[in-house]
């Protein structure tokens, strides 16, 4: 992370800590099935890809291998402002508004062209993300819980009459996406809050927003003090480390790199570290679950 966005993160966790989410109306959502396990953080040329989080699996394979898998930080930022408008519309049909640029604004995102700018980016992750399969499963170690599975896409349509080289024009009809039906129950049923300016002030790493994502969630019912060994946190984030010792060492280092951005932007999550674990203390989630 440079300074300039050091800077940044700063002047947006004192942003945080000075007024709620709620009170600047900054309250959004994620599903819980993406927060448990996340989509990878880099390009990969293979077609599926999995993690693990103890008895929790989940498959992303890609519906089209010429188009590919989701990564990065563009689907992970559209996936929330998904689930935040799914429930807050309580509808599978979302509009996006008429131009790009406006909606790249609910995302957070500056529009900038060229083949490396943000609008082909969101424009190649959005048809990345809307084409690929997502299976999740959990296995039970015990005879009284049953073992879960479901399978789902995220939309079942989605209509764009944007203008990717004028980003800032109006079309005249609604962008709009229909999410499937099993995937707006998943969000509707188990939405885990979050608050908005965080995902905005984390969104330079992919790392960052899944653990901010993942610690909320967490604390939101954890109640004991729970040590997680790094090789399990490997399996569970989407990053790229090989499964040996140095990988594990290298995915720790960067994982406590992105958790020190995390903790500037969300105080209140009470951890420890040590050389084989990650411990979690009780603490409440950084917005409160609705009773």
């Amino acid at each position: 992370m440079n300074k300039k966005n050091i800077d940044q993160l700063i002047t947006d966790a004192l942003e945080i800590e000075a007024t709620a989410a709620a009170e600047a109306g900054m309250v959004g959502y994620m599903a819980r099935a993406l927060v448990q396990a996340t989509i990878p953080h880099k390009n990969t040329s293979e077609i599926q890809y999995v993690r693990k989080n103890g008895n929790y699996r989940l498959i992303i394979t890609a519906g089209d291998p010429l188009i590919g898998l989701p990564y990065g930080t563009a689907p992970r930022l559209l996936l929330a402002w998904i689930a935040t408008e799914a429930v807050r519309t309580q509808s599978n049909e979302l509009v996006l508004g008429r131009s790009m640029s406006h909606f790249m604004g609910e995302l957070g995102l500056l529009p900038t062209g060229g083949r490396w700018g943000t609008i082909t980016r969101l424009k190649d992750q959005s048809n990345r993300l809307f084409a690929c399969f997502i299976r999740c499963s959990y296995t039970s170690d015990d005879s009284i819980n049953p073992n879960k599975a479901q399978q789902f896409i995220i939309a079942d349509k989605q209509t764009f009459w944007w203008h990717p080289k004028d980003p800032s024009q109006e079309s005249l009809f609604d962008n709009t996406v229909t999410l499937s039906q099993r995937f707006f129950d998943e969000i509707i049923n188990n939405p885990v809050p979050i608050d908005l300016r965080a995902l905005r002030a984390l969104k330079h790493s992919c790392m960052a927003l899944d653990i901010y994502n993942w610690l909320t969630y967490r604390n939101s019912y954890l109640r004991n003090k729970t040590s997680i060994p790094w090789r399990a946190l490997q399996l569970q984030f989407g990053s790229s480390y090989p499964m040996t010792g140095q990988g594990t060492r290298d995915f720790k280092k960067k994982f406590l790199i992105q958790l020190k951005a995390v903790q500037a932007v969300y105080p209140a999550a009470k951890l420890e570290t040590s050389t084989e674990a990650l411990t979690l203390i009780p603490s409440p989630p950084h917005i409160q679950f609705k009773q």
